[in-house]
């Protein structure tokens, strides 16, 4: 067991601390969402939007794959947008939900002046900065979030207030109401069980032996394009943020039609990858049965094949389940790799260069 107490000492900006402290934020942005009042001069669309990059736009992804697979919230049609620009489709039979969380996010705001000259349907999630402004400005309605956070780890803020719109607005039926209801109870008995094993140190942490298991090796990470999928690009995501830590994906069943084969070479990057299979009790039984394929068929050509479920009962459980599991992996092995998980180097360098410009 490495000594946890002296990698500690790495995370600079305590990251440790955000994470443990992930169901307070839970809490936090529920009762900011059953605080939310809807804007009446906005009309009901058929169509969803979210404007966003990076950790801001999560949220709409989870979203997105939530509402697919939950019965009152299926006939929503919700797209992610990750543009400067946004698509004709946006219209004033659109909801347009600008999500940022600094509020000065360049795209995101880019986006959201040109969606005003589209639709008056917009709200804001954001701290403020110029987003905020220019929505004030605008006389659009902006819900605050709390700030102090990297945009990464307010998926809790990013998430759960979005939900909240959604049901606050009439988009969700008095079914996908109660069922979410019901989730996020269990949501809130799990992660909070699971902030104690996670935030432990000493033997039993799942998430640190998964960690280990991922140093000096690169994460391939599978899921079913269905309900999965917004949580498989979380973890890559975190990882690369994170860890600084190369890692890639993909999704069942695309995958087995063209990526399956491509892992002959080159052989020294093969042997040093590990797949990382997240999978849920009501994947398609054909998926089920091509994730069994697909470990007999690979074992020999990776490192490792690790397959991880979550356990609750209800769809978005499982989802947060695993997202908070990913978050703390992705800590870990950046401690592990003997980098600060918070600082994002190359990301601040690209910033530069582009005011530069």
């Amino acid at each position: 067991m490495k000594n946890y107490k002296e990698l500690l000492k790495i995370d600079s900006e305590n990251m440790f601390d955000v994470l443990k402290n992930f169901p307070q934020q839970i809490n936090d942005a529920i009762n900011i969402g059953k605080k939310i009042i809807p804007n009446n001069e906005i009309k009901k669309c058929d169509k969803i939007a979210v404007l966003g990059l990076g950790g801001s736009a999560i949220g709409g992804d989870l979203l997105r794959s939530y509402s697919e697979f939950t019965k009152g919230a299926d006939h929503l049609s919700i797209n992610v947008y990750r543009k400067y620009n946004i698509p004709n489709t946006i219209d004033e039979n659109t909801f347009v939900i600008a999500s940022s969380y600094s509020g000065g996010t360049e795209e995101t705001i880019q986006s959201f002046k040109e969606a005003l000259t589209k639709t008056k349907n917009i709200i804001i999630i954001s701290t403020g900065g110029e987003l905020g402004k220019l929505g004030e400005e605008n006389n659009i309605s902006v819900i605050k979030i709390p700030s102090g956070l990297m945009p990464r780890c307010a998926i809790g803020y990013s998430f759960f207030v979005m939900l909240y719109v959604l049901m606050k607005y009439g988009y969700f039926k008095p079914e996908a109401i109660e069922e979410t209801e019901k989730a996020i109870i269990e949501i809130n008995e799990k992660i909070i069980l699971k902030s104690e094993i996670y935030s432990n140190i000493s033997d039993g942490n799942s998430a640190i032996d998964i960690a280990e298991k991922l140093v000096g090796k690169i994460p391939i990470i599978y899921s079913s394009i269905e309900r999965m999928d917004s949580v498989n690009l979380r973890w890559r995501c975190q990882i690369q943020e994170n860890a600084k830590n190369l890692a890639f994906g993909n999704y069942l069943p695309e995958m087995n039609h063209n990526e399956i084969n491509a892992f002959s070479f080159p052989a020294s990057i093969t042997s040093h990858s590990i797949i990382i299979m997240l999978r849920d009790v009501e994947d398609n039984s054909r998926i089920k049965m091509r994730f069994d394929a697909l470990k007999e068929i690979l074992n020999e050509k990776v490192d490792n094949i690790i397959e991880l479920k979550g356990d609750g009962k209800y769809l978005l459980t499982r989802m947060f389940e695993m997202i908070y599991l990913g978050d703390w992996i992705s800590y870990y092995l950046a401690l592990l790799n003997g980098i600060d998980p918070t600082p994002i180097p190359l990301i601040t360098k690209l910033k530069n260069i582009l005011s530069d410009k």
